[in-house]
């Protein structure tokens, strides 16, 4: 019998690597926005597209309506405005219909995980939109997400990394014993550290990860879910079938 009944999994940089997937599509939407009309160099519009995002979040819906009006003041013809805006808006929504995509060895380790009767889920944080969505066309929902055991900050009111968020996931998945739940997450502070707290096991998987050095210990930390599969089979007896060049 697996020492383990359930492993939970955050999505950006977790899953699919967000941050390099974010960075070519607001290049590419700048790069179209100054085809149509932004009078700005590229280096300028990336720098400017930088502020806006920090100023108002990554989940913040007018990003490109800012940018165009921080550039290009709000003297610009409305029609003409909305021409750059929506060629960023079309080349950013391109580049997610054609390079949103798992890193290679998450759909082997989830397979093999259900398949062993581990069941699954996703904490996340984020709005509930846009993280559905990228779940969709990731391709998770058929692999191994059921509604209950998805659990988005937005939808359940409660951000990273308050433990409230890891603490509602198990409650509404009848995960009494922390202990036996697994969550892998890229973030230290928001990933490892609360449900550290719970008293969950945690791995902080480091490929996509934009921290390097931390003073919070996880359970495991792995480099791939190649290294976590093992850990998995040798530490928690769950009798995963080889794959990723094992």
């Amino acid at each position: 019998m697996p020492c383990l009944q359930a492993v939970l999994f955050d999505i950006d940089d977790t899953l699919f690597s967000t941050t390099e997937f974010a960075n070519k599509a607001r290049a590419n939407a700048v790069h179209a926005m100054i085809k149509y009309g932004l009078q700005a160099s590229e280096e300028e519009a990336h720098a400017e597209l930088r502020e806006v995002i920090s100023e108002f979040s990554s989940n913040y819906g007018r990003h490109y309506d800012k940018l165009v009006i921080r550039l290009s003041g709000r003297s610009l013809h409305p029609a003409r405005r909305a021409m750059i805006v929506n060629a960023g808006v079309v080349a950013y929504h391109d580049t997610k219909f054609k390079g949103l995509k798992l890193f290679d060895d998450v759909t082997p380790l989830l397979v093999g995980l259900k398949s062993c009767g581990i069941r699954i889920g996703v904490i996340t944080h984020g709005w509930t939109a846009k993280q559905t969505e990228k779940m969709i066309r990731l391709g998770l929902v058929p692999l191994l997400i059921t509604p209950d055991s998805v659990f988005i900050s937005d939808s359940v009111g409660i951000n990273k990394p308050n433990p409230k968020l890891y603490q509602t996931a198990l409650s509404n998945m009848g995960l009494n014993d922390p202990g036996q739940v697994m969550y892998v997450g890229d973030n230290p502070t928001n990933d490892i550290a609360p449900p550290n707290g719970l008293g969950m096991k945690t791995v902080w998987c480091t490929r996509a990860s934009r921290t390097k050095k931390t003073d919070i210990q996880a359970t495991h930390t792995v480099a791939n879910f190649v290294e976590l599969a093992e850990i998995l089979r040798s530490e928690y007896q769950i009798p995963l079938p080889a794959f990723g060049g094992e």
